[in-house]
């Protein structure tokens, strides 16, 4: 698992893909909170990182899946997946490999965004003024809605052998449980605590629960759960095509 892990690590940062994905996603931010007026913290009369932790679940949406498109479609595309198997590793090595090197990226893309937090920090009247057990409760819950984003890109990309098909379908995958729920539970045949209940299946009510700063086992096993799930089963997809 770990020579997995250090081979798509040291291939993301070979290739311009690693580089593109920190660059996009810090400039997209840094755009957003800072220069344009309508979302700039500066121009907000409270210290506060909300506007990032609000904008950062969509720039998942497609950030994610442009990492895990290629993680098993192309061993598929190049014929090379077969061979890994012939190794002493099984699919769950190879998938744990590739998707914990496509979390590492995303928490390597989240390390510099710590400066916001330190502006912010500076610049509250109070220094200092500012709700650091949601911050860091937000910091987790992004951490943990990307690991659940790259486990739907490992299922789309064993799906298929097209990478764009592979981030079409991840993207598809990450919008659907994030805000699926949400808008299922706005139809009139849910109702009383239904609709609550429907929203309670969806990433997105759990991400904003972790931001409050009072971190819940619930909203914890709810991401572990979506994670393991997707996992297990990709492994029983690429399983299923070596078979046949």
């Amino acid at each position: 698992m770990w020579v997995i892990y250090k081979k798509e690590l040291t291939t993301f940062f070979n290739h311009l893909t690693g580089y593109l994905v920190l660059g996009v996603f810090l400039t997209l931010m840094g755009l957003f909170l800072f220069v344009f007026p309508e979302t700039s913290l500066l121009e907000s009369n409270f210290a506060s990182m909300e506007p990032f932790f609000e904008m950062a679940p969509s720039l998942f949406l497609f950030l994610i899946p442009a990492i895990t498109m290629r993680l098993l479609a192309e061993e598929r595309q190049m014929g090379t997946l077969a061979l890994l198997l012939t190794k002493p590793i099984d699919e769950l090595d190879l998938i744990m490999g590739k998707f914990l090197a496509a979390v590492t990226l995303l928490i390597l893309s989240l390390i510099p965004t710590l400066f916001y937090y330190l502006t912010l920090y500076i610049l509250g009247s109070p220094e200092g003024n500012l709700d650091s057990g949601a911050i860091t409760g937000s910091y987790v819950g992004l951490i943990l809605l990307g690991g659940a984003f790259s486990s739907i890109g490992m299922l789309a990309s064993s799906l298929t052998e097209n990478q764009i098909v592979a981030f079409v379908l991840a993207v598809t995958g990450c919008f659907l449980f994030f805000y699926g729920f949400y808008f299922l539970s706005g139809l009139p045949i849910f109702f009383g605590k239904w609709d609550a209940l429907v929203q309670q299946l969806g990433m997105d009510y759990h991400y904003h629960a972790l931001s409050k700063g009072a971190p819940d086992t619930r909203d914890l096993i709810y991401f572990l759960s979506v994670i393991t799930t997707f996992l297990l089963i990709t492994r029983f997809v690429l399983q299923y095509r070596i078979r046949s």
